[in-house]
């Protein structure tokens, strides 16, 4: 590909809506409004769902010290990510994840706004404060990495992938951050996503083990990519036997 037409396909954006809109079947769109569809749009949704998920997190582990366990933030984390994801959109393109850690820095800035000043400082305002020595390190980097191999594999087969996508995604993936929580939240904390672990982390400054929350989900959602496209996606993401 030469070099003027690589340019030519990165600026060639749609000017016309779906002939079902309900504008009319040609209305044209201006370049900015394009480009505010393509680019901004997205950016500003994955923003509000994310600091919203957060919010609702972070809140539930402040509110819950001496309290259920790990029922509540299961559940809460769970049903949080779940409607966030119906009703904001659940696409994980890699470019809008400064969105998401700007989202979890104001969703966790907002928890630390209305929560007792007490509680939130005995919970370290939601950040994850479940690894405490060197000898843990290894059973919550691993506990990380399959807890979002299992998340990922389930958005990406539930709400990505052409011959296995549902309209029960959103619930299927509600229900397997809660399942996580439930099974390996006394293990890692179940972070299974750096912006989780970063909102909290900024705002009550503890960054103990935080690394760990970065390697685990990004080893996790590599080796599930790496399933996807050599195993199991469909034609259209599937490198071998098409």
């Amino acid at each position: 590909m030469s070099k003027s037409e690589s340019k030519t396909e990165l600026y060639d954006l749609p000017t016309t809506e779906p002939a079902g809109s309900p504008d009319g079947p040609e209305k044209k769109l201006s370049r900015r409004a394009a480009l505010f569809l393509r680019y901004v749009q997205p950016c500003l949704a994955e923003l509000l769902g994310s600091m919203l998920f957060i919010f609702i997190g972070c809140l539930s582990v402040v509110e819950n010290v001496n309290g259920t366990g790990r029922l509540q933030p299961a559940l809460a984390h769970g049903l949080a990510l779940g409607i966030v994801i119906r009703g904001a959109g659940g696409d994980q393109w890699w470019p809008l994840q400064p969105s998401s850690l700007c989202g979890g820095m104001i969703g966790a800035a907002l928890a630390k706004a209305v929560s007792p000043v007490e509680s939130y400082d005995n919970s370290s305002g939601g950040a994850f404060t479940t690894v405490q020595a060197d000898v843990q390190i290894g059973r919550a980097v691993g506990a990380e990495t399959i807890m979002t191999l299992f998340l990922t594999m389930v958005v990406c087969m539930g709400a990505v992938n052409g011959k296995t996508r549902s309209v029960l995604a959103p619930l299927c993936i509600g229900f397997t951050v809660a399942a996580d929580i439930l099974a390996g939240g006394a293990i890692s904390g179940a972070c299974m996503n750096p912006a989780r672990a970063f909102g909290p982390a900024v705002a009550a400054n503890y960054w103990t083990y935080h690394w760990i929350y970065w390697v685990g989900p990004m080893a996790g959602a590599v080796i599930t990519g790496s399933i996807i496209k050599l195993l199991i996606g469909d034609e259209k993401v599937r490198v071998f036997l098409k």
